[in-house]
């Protein structure tokens, strides 16, 4: 195979369902666990946020990754994951910036990866391979 004949149509969907699918979990462990929800409630409350925006977690880590994998409305859904990254970097992982694993990685490096990966997802759309494609 000529690596001149893949397309960006086939990246985009890989992406997709790879940002997508990989958030779903942490979602689903969320809808699982509801308990999850009085921590998050309480990071919103000690940094002054009103503890109802908690339940933005299921937009941002259920509703949002389903729209990535499918491709329906993609770069909404990249947008809503960055702003629940966001929240996620500075209300939980705030104290972790400039900290590396034991293994010399760094300690947010996964939620960088999201919060990277749903920025791509806001500027690339969906590509070809989509439900609705933008």
């Amino acid at each position: 195979m000529i690596l001149s004949s893949l397309n960006a149509g086939t990246g985009r969907l890989i992406l997709r369902i790879g940002l997508g699918a990989l958030l779903l979990f942490h979602g689903i462990a969320k809808i699982l666990h509801p308990a999850s929800l009085d921590f998050i409630g309480g990071m919103l409350v000690a940094n002054n946020l009103p503890s109802v925006l908690a339940y933005g977690v299921y937009v941002g880590e259920v509703i949002a990754p389903m729209m990535v994998i499918v491709g329906y409305y993609t770069r909404i859904g990249g947008l809503l994951i960055a702003v629940n990254m966001t929240f996620a970097l500075f209300l939980v992982h705030s104290d972790e910036w400039l900290r590396l694993t034991e293994h010399g990685g760094s300690a947010i490096e996964l939620q960088l990866f999201y919060l990277i990966s749903a920025l791509a997802m806001v500027f690339l759309g969906s590509g070809k391979y989509a439900y609705k494609q933008d």
